[in-house]
């Protein structure tokens, strides 16, 4: 069997592996820095209408899922959404960490398409010749994926979350009274963490070609995944059929894409064996 041939490949140490490592993780660090020294300047703007919007009831997912309730008749909570916490600051330095933190957040959502060039370059050397000419489109499809994903944490999942667990007690007996940080920390982590979420058909991409994920696995556990799936939409949503799909329907078109992916990166793998 003939090897498969790549592109002037240079003979790489373990050492010069972790050289290029590092490079690539100081300069995505210098870039994250920059944007965030970017929304510093825009810190009033990133507080009071994006971390801060979804407290308001005129924000514009609850003005949507009234507008459904009322079209459709369903359950009309978002109409009049009241977030039952006030939040508060109890340590000295608190709000000055906050700040940072949170600009260094924005800088890393600012700069991600960025990091992605980074880490394409790092990976590069190992692709053929012809995965090496879909570096741009690796790095818009990654992008918009994350982008997406953001988008869809943040006006979905966080309002639909934040309505969710304030209005959850145990008891009448505790008020909530809500640390700064942990509201900040449910809204980044919501967000970012349905950002990843979303380039989920990329690492199923690049975890075929390895040979590490078939799509027999992602069909054999299929079922599992939806359930999980149900679940997550079940806890966030209100109790209408209508608003648990809106969550699902992307989440379930992540998986399928991943399967669809999985088995053309398999089935081009084995056409590749069979010619060489």
């Amino acid at each position: 069997m003939a090897k498969k041939n790549k592109k002037n490949i240079n003979e790489m140490s373990f050492l010069d592996h972790l050289e290029e490592l590092r490079w690539l993780l100081v300069r995505s660090s210098a870039a994250i820095l920059i944007g965030g020294v970017v929304a510093y300047f825009f810190n009033e703007f990133i507080f009071q209408t994006i971390i801060f919007g979804p407290m308001k009831g005129d924000f514009v997912t609850y003005q949507f899922f009234c507008d459904l309730a009322n079209k459709y008749d369903l359950d009309k909570s978002f109409c009049d959404p009241t977030l039952n916490f006030s939040i508060q600051n109890t340590e000295i330095e608190g709000q000055v960490s906050l700040l940072v933190w949170t600009c260094i957040t924005a800088g890393f959502i600012i700069s991600f398409p960025y990091i992605l060039l980074q880490f394409w370059n790092f990976i590069s050397p190992a692709l053929y010749k012809k995965e090496k000419r879909n570096a741009v489109k690796f790095i818009v499809i990654s992008s918009l994926l994350f982008f997406l994903g953001v988008g869809f944490g943040y006006f979905v999942l966080t309002p639909l979350s934040l309505n969710f667990l304030s209005t959850f007690s145990v008891s009448d007996v505790i008020k909530n009274d809500i640390n700064v940080n942990s509201y900040i920390g449910t809204v980044k982590t919501t967000t970012l963490a349905t950002g990843l979420v979303f380039e989920l058909p990329i690492i199923i991409y690049f975890l075929s070609t390895l040979g590490l994920v078939t799509p027999a696995f992602l069909r054999e556990y299929r079922k599992w995944s939806y359930v999980v799936i149900l679940i997550i939409a079940a806890i966030v949503t209100p109790p209408d059929v209508i608003s648990q799909i809106i969550v699902t329907i992307p989440l379930v078109i992540l998986y399928e894409a991943s399967i669809f992916i999985s088995a053309f990166i398999t089935n081009k793998n084995k056409k590749t064996e069979t010619t060489t």
